[in-house]
């Protein structure tokens, strides 16, 4: 049995005796082992800039609840900085969740559909009526807004029948999935300039996320490896067919430049 083999039968193994995760504290490790020596990413991607990106960066986040599963501002900001480039921009993304992203781009997108598990599956794999019944809180009232449910292991992205503009993958984590809805988007819902972005690619701006990275990695022909980048200052990568100056990650980093951030509290 191959190494990442043996990984997977032990993430089974710790599923039924959770106390076995002390011994595969280094799991990230083999993950990036795993990268290294099957790509030579072991270093993680190449760093863009945000201002290198779009020449000035600026923006405004009108809606994040700062809450757990959400996305950093300077992510948000990115998606809607691509969006508002884009003439008529056509963005499709997998994992709603509150629906903080997309409702932020569908004000930069002409429409936007956004995907996510259907409420009896999330009940299946023990989620709480709680959690389910904020699936797409802040954007399912939102007009240029499309919300599809699914599973994006068995649903036939080729019904979508249609090419998207801006794309952002942030579903399940674990890397079969990422693999998995790399392989679909990259099979059935891209164009040549189409951009996409991955969430959860870091597990902070200066700390490469191997499990993602290699179902990113795994999920893509390998002669696209070239056009991906870590989007600095955020969590995540992206796919461009554009030329950026970037320079390697760093960690820890030394801060050449900060941002100036406004907050206003609004009430739901």
């Amino acid at each position: 049995m191959s190494k990442i083999g043996k990984f997977f039968k032990a993430l089974k193994l710790i599923a039924g005796q959770p106390s076995l995760l002390n011994h595969v504290i280094n799991d990230d490790a083999v993950w990036q082992k795993y990268v290294a020596k099957k790509y030579s990413f072991g270093n993680g991607l190449p760093v863009v800039e945000l201002r290198d990106l779009f020449g000035e960066f600026k923006a405004e986040v009108p809606v994040l609840a700062f809450l757990d599963g959400g996305s950093l501002p300077t992510d948000i900001a990115l998606l809607m900085n691509l969006a508002e480039g884009i003439d008529n921009c056509r963005y499709f993304e997998i994992g709603t969740w509150r629906g903080e992203s997309v409702v932020n781009v569908a004000r930069k997108a002409k429409h936007c559909t956004t995907f996510n598990l259907s409420d009896e599956e999330m009940r299946s794999m023990g989620m709480s009526e709680a959690y389910i019944g904020l699936t797409a809180f802040f954007s399912k009232e939102i007009k240029n807004i499309t919300h599809i449910r699914g599973n994006s292991l068995k649903y036939d992205f080729s019904s979508f029948n249609t090419k998207y503009d801006l794309i952002f993958i942030d579903g399940d984590h674990h890397y079969e999935m990422v693999k998995n809805d790399t392989k679909k988007v990259f099979g059935h819902l891209v164009h040549d300039d189409t951009v996409v972005v991955w969430h959860d690619y870091a597990t902070n701006p200066e700390t490469t996320r191997f499990e993602v990275f290699a179902g990113i990695l795994d999920g893509l022909s390998p002669d696209l490896h070239q056009y991906l980048y870590h989007a600095g200052n955020t969590l995540t990568a992206i796919y461009t067919r554009k030329k950026y100056p970037t320079h390697k990650l760093q960690n820890p980093t030394i801060p050449k430049h900060f941002f100036n951030v406004k907050l206003d509290w609004k009430d739901q």
